[in-house]
């Protein structure tokens, strides 16, 4: 006689830019994979656990299609079905930096925000436009989560993200240049034209969430902001 199967409760969830997403809790299976990669101290396997859980709890076919801000939502909703929409948080107290207390938090109160100055279209000059599209979550990790990301890792990712040029009447596609062409592109902006880029990096939608802590030390009451998916995975 075979063993009973345990049912498993589907939720549906909307995306930050309106895809419905149809997931389910995770299981002790892909816990583990949490676990293992919470051990590792590995930003690189914490992502790469987070990935692999969304596609086993989600109907989305193509994981990597997904942007950063995508992931971080899609994770906090599973994660919350999961293990509880309350969860508790050590949060370090910043008027002493080294005081610990336990603050819980309602992930369904947790939301993306996106800054009201952000914006994916950059004015270089009279004539040209750059467009930009969100890093994919592979873009946003080989650029970014090496030891020591530089200048020139900057210049991959922003050339991974551009997506057109329009200069007066003519669109340049990203999609027709290669990767080399589109570095050089921005290699030859000023400073206050790249600045605008790197806004348009800084000012991404992300998870972030205001709490109240209070120092029993000092009793002294901070504000804390947990921004990205790393505040949220523990």
């Amino acid at each position: 006689m075979p063993l009973p199967t345990l049912s498993i409760p589907d939720y549906e969830c909307v995306l930050p830019f309106g895809q419905k997403v149809t997931y389910r809790p995770f299981l002790v299976r892909e816990e583990k994979l949490l676990y293992v990669a919470m051990e590792s101290q590995n930003q690189k396997e914490m992502i790469k656990a987070v990935k692999e859980i969304i596609k086993n709890c989600t109907n989305i076919k193509n994981v990597n299609t997904l942007t950063t801000f995508d992931i971080e939502f899609l994770f906090l909703k599973i994660r919350g079905k999961s293990v509880g929409e309350v969860s508790e948080f050590k949060i370090t107290c910043p008027d002493d930096e080294k005081t610990t207390v336990d603050v819980e938090v309602n992930l369904d109160d947790v939301q993306i925000q996106i800054p009201k100055d952000h914006s994916n279209k950059i004015v270089l000059t009279d004539e040209v436009t750059l467009t930009m599209k969100y890093p994919s979550l592979d873009s946003f990790v080989k650029n970014n989560l090496t030891d020591e990301p530089g200048i020139d890792d900057v210049f991959k990712l922003a050339a991974d993200c551009t997506d057109t040029i329009a200069e007066g009447d003519e669109l340049h596609e990203a999609k027709d240049y290669k990767k080399a062409e589109l570095v050089s592109f921005f290699e030859g902006m000023n400073s206050k034209q790249f600045a605008d880029v790197q806004k348009f990096f800084e000012t991404m939608p992300k998870l972030s969430h205001e709490i109240e802590v209070f120092n029993p030390k000092t009793e002294v009451k901070s504000t804390v902001t947990l921004e990205g998916l790393a505040a949220f995975f523990e």
